[in-house]
């Protein structure tokens, strides 16, 4: 494996020492982490290969700029944002250009007048990271099913506490529900 092959944070299989995370890397050598310590390895000299699958992206058959907006996609998409846009296709029909009046009870006060749009699009980013953390609830190594379960009980009470705005959505499998999916 070549020197520039490597990464801070790379793992790497050694035939003799198994497989270690790259912690420094010299002009010809690199600092690995093997479970009994660290040792200095010439990677080139080594045999060393990746421990962890890899991409090459030379020869891609995609111009790169669309490979990079794809990826940009599904990261955010994963990671549950929206664009704007998106947002406001799913807020039904007769809410677009509304307006969200909120009125003090002090009538000295003056009301505040929020874009539907603009609230809808911050209850839907409230779904987006209930449902991320749905996620990383469920895959937590550390807690126990009984924690999962009592975590996500707390999950879905917020989802009931968020069906008042189902109204705005355009689609009914968008909106909120209590019910575990």
């Amino acid at each position: 494996m070549k020197i520039q092959a490597l990464s801070i944070g790379l793992k790497i299989r050694h035939p003799q020492y198994g497989v270690g995370t790259v912690k420094g890397i010299q002009e010809r050598t690199a600092e690995i982490r093997f479970d009994d310590g660290t040792r200095t390895i010439d990677p080139d000299a080594s045999g060393v290969t990746p421990a962890e699958p890899s991409v090459s992206v030379s020869g891609l058959e995609t111009p790169l700029q669309q490979f990079v907006e794809t990826t940009i996609e599904s990261v955010l998409d994963r990671l549950g944002y929206e664009q704007p846009d998106s947002v406001v296709e799913q807020l039904g029909l007769r809410w677009h250009k509304g307006k969200m009046v909120l009125h003090p009870a002090d009538p000295t006060l003056q009301t505040k007048e929020v874009p539907l749009e603009v609230f809808f699009h911050k209850l839907v980013g409230v779904r987006n990271q209930l449902r991320v953390l749905e996620q990383k609830i469920n895959s937590h190594t550390s807690l126990t099913d009984g924690d999962k379960v009592e975590m996500q009980q707390y999950v879905s009470r917020c989802y009931g506490s968020l069906t008042t705005f189902n109204v705005l959505f355009k689609s009914k499998e968008e909106q909120f529900s209590s019910k575990s999916d």
